[in-house]
């Protein structure tokens, strides 16, 4: 029940229920994924179903539209769609230029595919994700299997020539096997610490050979809403140049608590 939320499953909540607020009938919605962007999902599925809200979802992972149409959200694909007007979706962390770093769900090949289709991007996110420089959250970057162990040397290589203060890389493991993303690949995890120059380091990550996409998102958001644990919500928007707060209010009997 919503009573029960702890404060940063209250931030996710609010946050997904402001950034909804942007969403109008017919239209073709991306569908983040992760902890943050199902809450997101539940509320649009609350307003197609109490509401009447006809629009069609695009999803960035098989569990988002799994969940999508759990709660009732028309579905298609991006090829079907060709191009959205909005996208919704979560992130690991985010600077004061709405850089991101998305992809601790391993999703971020398909989500910034999806992103950058979108005449806009909403990025939801609670206070612990801002941060004055990217990289304390492990950059993931999605690479191909095979040679994947050659890709990773390049990595650690070209990481000790570029500005950050860490070169260490794993391969993201799902229990004791290798994790596979959607579209079959591996997933890198770049533990640098800190990004000096994140546009330089996406477009340096994205030559070599063997890597497919990495979790950097530059110049994609649009606006961020960040939720708090006592329901204020916060909407920045880096075009407008504004910050807007205000707050949330809901109660135990919301109906988007009936499936936790």
């Amino acid at each position: 029940m919503a009573g029960e939320l702890s404060p940063i499953d209250t931030a996710k909540f609010v946050a997904a229920k402001r950034a909804v607020q942007f969403v109008e009938d017919g239209m073709r919605v991306g569908l983040g994924t992760g902890s943050t962007a199902a809450w997101m999902v539940r509320c649009l599925g609350e307003m197609v179903r109490q509401d009447g809200l006809k629009i069609i979802g695009v999803p960035t992972s098989t569990r988002t539209a799994d969940l999508a149409r759990q709660v009732g959200i028309e579905v298609t694909t991006l090829d079907d769609a060709k191009w959205l007007d909005l996208t919704i979706d979560g992130t690991d962390e985010y600077d004061a230029d709405l850089c991101l770093i998305k992809g601790g769900g391993g999703a971020h090949l398909q989500e910034k595919i999806v992103a950058t289709a979108s005449d806009r991007m909403i990025v939801i996110a609670d206070p612990s994700k801002s941060v004055e420089h990217l990289g304390a959250f492990p950059l993931p970057i999605e690479v191909i299997r095979f040679g994947w162990q050659t890709t990773k040397s390049l990595v650690e290589e070209m990481l000790g020539a570029v500005d950050v203060l860490g070169t260490e890389t794993s391969l993201r493991m799902n229990g004791d096997a290798a994790f596979i993303s959607d579209e079959g690949n591996h997933i890198l995890d770049l533990h640098v610490k800190r990004i000096g120059d994140p546009r330089k380091l996406s477009m340096v990550l994205n030559q070599i050979p063997g890597v497919v996409e990495n979790g950097l998102f530059i110049d994609i958001c649009d606006t961020v809403v960040v939720g708090h644990g006592d329901g204020r919500v916060e909407v920045i928007d880096i075009n407008a140049g504004t910050r807007e707060e205000g707050r949330i209010e809901f109660t135990e009997t919301d109906n988007i608590f009936a499936d936790l």
